[in-house]
């Protein structure tokens, strides 16, 4: 059976499309068409006005899309390494093309939520495969710095969206902001094709088929966990929450008996990797709050254009695109991974905290400072957190590897778009919006102080055992 540890067959092909770099930067491309999701961000007082919808509401476009796929993302990542990382990465430039297509032609806010829960399956499809079919390009001698130049990809997509999203919502409304994504995705795809690849599903084997119910169970545990999240306010969180937990228990149980289980429950008990991946929810958690509440602090800013919004936001993913390869470099060689992630973390709480004290007044210099230095401290830790995790796991669960790093993340971003905006709803009840706004990120940036220390706590308690 051809090994999985290769890209399957995006390494046949020849003349320039043959060279490692282009074939990452195809895979870069591709990616993209999901990671430019951050000009819906800057598109989001647009939506509001254009459906008619409280601040709180908007939350809904974030959690419809991101649950969706964040569901998905580890199922889908065994199904890559079991029938091939490419075959999903295709299908999923195609769902996505076709649900971008209906969400930009939504007739109502309900049909865009619809819609969002369709792209966010084309979003795990793509999302799921990418970091196996990056790392597999250079070998693992070289993984760091492959997850360097993945982050960057990934942390350029975070960068453009709000630059391209302010400019296209302030000539054409917010549909736009998914339109423009359909011809990227479908470049990707054909430039997949141009490497005139076969990538057949390797021959199949009893113990390499997707365990469907433990995929069930790990679906249902996650949807119901956000949910619980989502809705603390309410009595249903608490059955929301009652639901997430048997299904998560169901899934272990079947997980410890599987022959070819999703994730192999022995890694969970190796020494702070459970921490790891709650601080990671965590560092996510604090850092997309900048997503969710800066675009409304700068629509509130005399002066300050869609377009000039949109780049001012992107810095903080520009911050990120810069540290990555760094991160990718130095990692391994000059410092652990398990430092680097601590570093990154505390250097997202410097940066939120620099946001808590912007004012109207404050130059623009000065926010573009803060955002860059939450971005750096972003780009570390993910950078960081990755090594770690793709060197857990074996090199077969490879795509189970990158759809876990993802999965942490998505968690935190979820997790923000619920408990941010609450928390940020209730301290408006009873401030301005720009103390609202303070207090918000004052509250954020000690949350990822706070995954900076459990991370230290647990590296020295693994390093004197």
């Amino acid at each position: 059976m051809p090994s999985k540890s290769r890209p399957d067959s995006l390494l046949v092909s020849a003349g320039l499309l043959h060279s490692k770099g282009w074939q990452v930067a195809i895979i870069g491309l591709g990616t993209a068409s999901v990671q430019l999701d951050t000009s819906v961000n800057i598109a989001f007082p647009a939506i509001t006005r254009g459906f008619d919808l409280t601040i709180a509401d908007i939350q809904w476009v974030v959690i419809c899309y991101v649950l969706t796929y964040a569901s998905l993302l580890l199922a889908l990542g065994r199904v890559g390494d079991s029938v091939g990382h490419a075959i999903v990465f295709r299908i999923g430039l195609i769902w996505s093309a076709a649900a971008l297509l209906l969400v930009s032609c939504s007739p109502n806010y309900g049909a865009m939520l619809a819609f969002r829960c369709l792209q966010g399956v084309g979003a795990a499809l793509v999302l799921s495969c990418g970091a196996a079919l990056v790392t597999s390009l250079y070998g693992e001698e070289r993984r760091g710095r492959a997850l360097g130049i993945y982050t960057m990809m990934m942390a350029f997509g975070l960068m453009i969206g709000p630059l391209l999203g302010g400019a296209l919502t302030a000539i054409f409304d917010w549909p736009a902001v998914f339109w423009f994504r359909i011809p990227i995705a479908i470049a990707a795809l054909l430039l997949l094709l141009l490497l005139r690849a076969k990538p057949g599903s390797p021959a199949s084997r009893a113990d390499d088929r997707l365990d469907i119910v433990g995929g069930i169970a790990l679906t249902l545990g996650l949807v119901t966990m956000l949910l619980a999240l989502n809705r603390m306010r309410e009595l249903s969180a608490v059955w929301f929450a009652l639901l997430s937990a048997i299904a998560f228990a169901a899934f272990v149980l079947r997980e410890s008996r599987a022959a070819r289980p999703i994730i192999a429950i022995d890694v969970l008990r190796l020494p702070g990797f459970a921490m790891l991946n709650l601080v990671s929810v965590l560092a996510n958690l604090a850092a997309f709050s900048v997503w969710l509440l800066v675009p409304y602090f700068l629509a509130r800013v005399p002066g300050y254009t869609l377009t000039g919004s949109g780049a001012i936001l992107a810095a903080a993913a520009a911050g990120a695109a810069l540290a990555a390869p760094i991160g990718g470099r130095l990692v391994g060689r000059y410092i652990s991974a398990e430092r680097l992630a601590i570093a990154g973390a505390a250097a997202i709480g410097a940066g939120l905290l620099l946001l808590s004290a912007w004012t109207e007044q404050t130059p623009t210099f000065l926010r573009v400072v803060g955002l860059v230095v939450q971005g750096i401290g972003l780009g570390l830790f993910q950078l960081a957190y990755s090594d770690i995790v793709t060197s857990a796991l074996p090199l077969r669960d490879r795509g189970v590897a990158g759809s876990l790093v993802l999965l942490t993340r998505t968690l935190g971003t979820v997790t923000a778009a619920s408990i941010v905006l609450m928390v940020f709803d209730s301290l408006r009840s009873n401030h301005s919006f720009l103390e609202a706004f303070h207090q918000t990120f004052q509250l954020a940036g000690m949350l990822a102080f706070a995954a900076a220390g459990l991370l230290l706590l647990s590296h020295r308690r693994i390093g004197t055992t």
